[in-house]
């Protein structure tokens, strides 16, 4: 996400590589290469004028230090800024109402059905919370459907009433409910309108009105750019939403409506989209998404995303099985089956920080484990356990079971035993340890100490 716009923030600061003090000439010439890089990228002009005018009124106030470089110090302004002009801190959802309400709303095709599943299982998987999907969009065909369908890969219950087109009886009734069989959250899934059509406005109005949720979400599509900031405007002047949740920002190469919405709206970004997957939902950090922009990765959530899938128990198992030697390809599929639930490969290692950028060309697939996955599931629970006595046949019938060749097995086999020989060199650094580790990089300021070299 936002390559483009990276790519030209760090040709800006280029500008003042090899200057030994910020001057006003050479601020203004790199300010005006950012403001074109934040035009590029569909910010709003007003919002773009106006942080660089703020920018360049910090660096001119600002005394160099002799170990700190004009480049640097030109970075750490701008990082503090962009942190500022999406929100500052993260904001989080008030879920105070015994059940909680939460209402949908947005144009058709922005995401909402998806994202109402997303968040309901991210309510139901970190905060222990017990939700109710309600199918209100009885425009569209197969919307129920859907909801169904998202409701049933996350284990959410959906209500719906395909035979009213009363969404405020529909609500209404689903609140009851609700109350009834003791779900704590209500998530309302609406049909998508235009902030043009009155009648489709009125209606989401007037179920506002009648249910008077504890969050009003606005969910719009972050690849549209300047006309999704235009979009919520509109919709925030009538319906006055509590938060913006961005869709497909694994998508966006440009950022502008991430940058700009919340100034316009004045109303915080609460979530993002990451992809496909259920999982693939964040909480909007803006001080972290200024490190990815800056290219400075975004360690945090990482180790977040490895946090949510560590299993102590699991891990403490799995170290004593390391410490004997008995890591066998039951662990190893195990750990794959981790890594993937963390989500996009290559979003992921774009979080390190300076990978991101040495990686931007480079095509990981998704499905980049799918060949030692079909080699594993190709091999006998014996031969998974005891990979040892896998001989030249053994190889030759897994390699054919599996549509690989022989060279993918004995080079699967061979890193394999590289990698137990490996970790049980290292099983002395008991997991409480790692653990500590993992929590010291979370507390970490800007996740990585340090500036970009410049």
């Amino acid at each position: 996400m936002f390559e483009n716009l990276s790519d030209r923030l760090e040709r800006s600061f280029k500008i003042l590589k090899g200057e030994g003090k910020i001057t006003e000439i050479n601020v203004a010439e790199t300010l005006k290469d950012v403001r074109r890089a934040l035009l590029d990228a569909d910010v709003n002009y007003k919002v773009a004028k106006t942080f660089t005018d703020t920018v360049k009124k910090k660096a001119m106030g600002m005394n160099v230090l002799t170990a700190v470089k004009p480049g640097q110090l030109m970075v750490k302004i701008v990082h503090d800024e962009l942190t500022e002009l999406m929100g500052g801190k993260a904001v989080g959802l008030k879920l105070e109402g015994r059940p909680a309400i939460i209402l949908m709303s947005g144009l058709q095709g922005s995401g909402k059905t998806t994202f109402s599943g997303k968040l309901a299982n991210m309510l139901k998987a970190k905060q222990r919370k017990n939700p109710l999907l309600v199918a209100c969009d009885v425009y569209r065909p197969a919307a129920i459907e859907q909801l169904r369908v998202v409701g049933q890969t996350v284990g959410v219950p959906v209500y719906s009433e395909p035979d009213s087109k009363n969404v405020l009886d529909i609500a209404a009734h689903a609140i009851s409910e609700a109350k009834a069989k003791g779900h704590d959250v209500v998530i309302i899934d609406t049909a998508g309108r235009l902030a043009v059509d009155e009648q489709m406005m009125d209606e989401i109005e007037a179920l506002k009105n009648s249910v008077r949720p504890d969050e009003t979400l606005f969910v719009v599509d972050s690849m549209t750019g300047q006309d999704a900031v235009n979009t919520a405007k509109e919709f925030n002047d009538r319906l006055d939403f509590d938060g913006v949740v961005l869709t497909k920002l694994d998508g966006d190469t440009r950022g502008g409506a991430a940058l700009s919405i919340r100034t316009v709206v004045t109303k915080p970004i609460k979530f993002v989209g990451t992809g496909e997957k259920m999982e693939a939902v964040d909480v909007f950090h803006p001080e972290r998404m200024a490190d990815r922009i800056l290219g400075m990765g975004d360690i945090v959530s990482l180790v977040e995303r490895a946090q949510e899938q560590f299993d102590e128990k699991q891990a403490k198992e799995l170290e004593k099985k390391i410490r004997r030697n008995q890591f066998d390809f039951n662990d190893f599929m195990n750990q794959i089956q981790q890594i993937k639930k963390m989500g996009n490969i290559k979003d992921l290692a774009a979080m390190i920080p300076g990978v991101g950028k040495a990686i931007k060309d480079v095509d990981i697939d998704d499905n980049a484990f799918k060949g030692i996955e079909a080699i594993i599931n190709s091999m006998t629970p014996k031969e998974r356990i005891h990979p040892e006595i896998i001989n030249q046949s053994r190889r030759m019938r897994i390699a054919k079971g599996s549509g690989t060749n022989i060279q993918d097995v004995n080079r699967l086999l061979k890193q394999f035993d590289q990698t137990r020989k490996m970790m049980k060199m290292v099983a002395g650094t008991s997991n409480s340890k790692m653990m500590q580790m993992a929590n010291a990089m979370k507390n970490m300021k800007g996740g990585m100490p340090g500036m970009p070299k410049m």
